[in-house]
């Protein structure tokens, strides 16, 4: 074929690199994977079989395996089956394991075994990162995501869902039950081969019932009242679509705003965020190192002892109220519209009237003072305000640090906006990677581990991004 680009003969003896080292240039990511996995004190960060055996076949170094899975993950392979294939084949996996090959079950293994390791080895490289200052700003977004488990949603079962699944079961029965009387009445009407086929279908539907039974069971025996039959961690939660949901875990992230690296995460099975604000922070501003830090989150993490707990600690919140009153959806006042004066202990109603203190209870375990003006009953704008006969006004005993953080979010008008580009872009990203199925190991320990190995990987790419290749490399090494 003239006037093309002629490929090799495959009959041609070739003078290949006799020096593995030659395949791989000295740019390429998985030198840095090589280099940070042989920095660390595997030991130390509780491997299994890091220090070898006198006795017995000799095992695979955690430090190969590591590898084999920092490279997968980088580059989008996570079934062990998969690695055990690309260990055979890829140049770049080969020069990193120095042409060892372990089987999938030996891969599999490690992963199951290690997890915890695992996990500190995630952390190691934030801390390393920290080390090269790239959280100097101290500020993270802090966001939630859904992530599919391996259960599927017809495994899954909560009150309501059983429920509408035996009446749908009862339903059939009856169904093929009035074909069968049908039937009895008027042989001619059905075919004599429709009436095993109608009995057996009966017999299918029952048993369907009475394995619905057993599984409510478990499900009353459940804490939460649901049960998941393949992953028995993974929960049904809602996600953003109405009438939408699935059945996994929620991905807990803390991002730098600088960076992009995902500076702490954690992976639970609640399928809401609001008692994660408090925990997530304090997790971030350890990875990063600061006594103080500035937290970004988004309305569902709105929760007063949360941002309570956080302001003790000197973690400043910006955290957006969620709008949920229904004196408003009435198209009445709202608490908004009340001022308070705190050299009075008193609240200024839109009228100009004064609402005074009354008392004091405790709800859901918080201390709540009740206000309200006397001169509710006469008010000319009663109507706008209250359907009752006094207007009570409720204040958290806490409430200034509520009030200190709502002046801070309107001095940041760009909050919303730079905690959106900041955190949700991380999400995308590792959804991308893992695929339509998201998570492939079952249970929350391993998930966590999973979860960790993904995040690694991202938080790599970050760095090398950032810092460049060889620059990364030194940076270990010192």
């Amino acid at each position: 074929m003239k006037r093309f680009i002629e490929s090799a003969a495959r009959d041609q003896v070739a003078l290949l690199p006799e020096c593995l080292d030659d395949y791989v240039d000295a740019d390429n990511a998985v030198r840095v994977v090589d280099v940070f996995v042989d920095e660390l004190d595997l030991v130390g960060l509780g491997f299994e079989r890091a220090t070898p055996s006198l006795v017995g076949r000799p095992a695979y170094h955690p430090s190969t395996l590591l590898k084999i899975y920092i490279y997968g993950y980088l580059n989008r392979i996570q079934s062990s089956r998969r690695l055990e294939r690309e260990a055979r084949r890829n140049l770049e996996l080969i020069w990193l394991t120095g042409r060892l090959v372990p089987d999938f079950k030996t891969i599999a293994d490690f992963r199951k075994d290690n997890g915890v390791a695992i996990r500190k080895v995630c952390r190691e490289f934030v801390l390393l990162c920290r080390r090269l200052k790239l959280f100097a700003d101290a500020t993270v977004a802090i966001d939630g995501s859904k992530f599919k488990a391996v259960n599927n949603r017809d495994n899954n079962f909560t009150d309501r869902k059983l429920q509408a699944r035996m009446e749908q079961l009862e339903q059939s029965v009856a169904r093929y039950m009035d074909e069968l009387d049908r039937a009895d009445r008027e042989p001619a009407s059905l075919p004599d081969e429709r009436i095993p086929h109608l009995k057996e279908k009966i017999q299918s539907l029952k048993a369907q019932v009475q394995k619905l039974g057993e599984i409510e069971a478990l499900m009353r025996a459940a804490p939460d009242g649901q049960i998941s039959l393949t992953d028995p961690d993974a929960r049904s939660m809602a996600t953003s679509g109405r009438g939408t949901g699935m059945v996994g875990y929620n991905v807990q992230t803390a991002v730098d705003l600088k960076s992009h690296m995902i500076v702490a995460h954690d992976v639970v099975n609640v399928g809401h965020d609001r008692t994660q604000l408090a925990r997530m922070a304090e997790m971030a501003r350890d990875a990063i190192g600061k006594k103080k830090l500035t937290v970004l989150a988004d309305r569902g993490y709105y929760k007063s002892d949360g941002i309570l707990r956080c302001e003790k600690q000197g973690i400043r919140t910006l955290v957006p109220k969620p709008l949920t009153s229904n004196s408003k959806a009435d198209g009445r006042f709202d608490k908004r519209d009340f001022v308070y004066i705190e050299a009075d202990d008193e609240y200024r109603c839109p009228a100009g009237e004064r609402a005074i203190w009354h008392f004091k209870t405790v709800e859901a375990g918080l201390t709540i003072h009740k206000y309200w003006p006397s001169a509710c009953p006469s008010c000319k704008l009663k109507s706008q305000c209250t359907p009752s006969p006094y207007r009570r006004i409720a204040r958290w005993e806490h409430e200034k640090v509520l009030e200190d953080m709502q002046r801070r979010l309107d001095k940041s008008p760009h909050a919303a906006r730079l905690r959106r580009q900041t955190v949700e872009h991380p999400f995308g990203t590792l959804k991308f990677w893992m695929g339509s199925a998201h998570f492939l190991t079952k249970t929350l320990p391993r998930v966590r581990t999973e979860m960790s190995l993904h995040i690694l990987a991202y938080n790599v790419k970050r760095a090398i991004s950032i810092l460049g290749t060889s620059s990364l490399i030194e940076a270990i090494r010192t």
